[in-house]
């Protein structure tokens, strides 16, 4: 399966950005969906993750309440929403797809999940 990370860019403090995550050769509407972000000379870390159903998402304490994912199984893309910027968000944001399908929860960590994209940059100034 090939994810594509895409929607980043710079921005100021305080501002938004929509990343999506689409697949391209066949579609992950069963799978849970993760995003997590990397950023120089730091671990890549859990941002939020979200069930195939939609039902269940999970959000990094650093995010809560500014990010918001969701996902468009009919589409086959998984957005998160990103608002109220802050400069510590900037990194290469990565979305991935869980190896398991019809879960009911979506992994936290980098180990649950088998499929990735490339990362699409963020940058947040002062």
């Amino acid at each position: 399966v090939q994810l594509q990370a895409s929607g980043g860019g710079s921005v100021q403090a305080g501002g938004s950005l929509t990343l999506s995550c689409r697949a391209s050769e066949r579609t992950f509407s069963n799978n849970a969906i993760g995003w997590f972000r990397q950023a120089p000379g730091k671990e890549r870390e859990f941002v939020a993750s979200i069930s195939w159903s939609g039902r269940s998402t999970y959000y990094a304490d650093s995010v809560k309440g500014r990010f918001t994912i969701s996902r468009d199984n009919a589409k086959n893309t998984v957005s998160l929403q990103m608002n109220s910027l802050k400069p510590e968000d900037t990194a290469v944001y990565y979305c991935a797809a869980d190896r398991n399908v019809y879960s009911a929860y979506a992994p936290l960590s980098t180990t649950g999940y088998e499929y990735w994209g490339q990362g699409t940059q963020v940058t947040v100034g002062q």
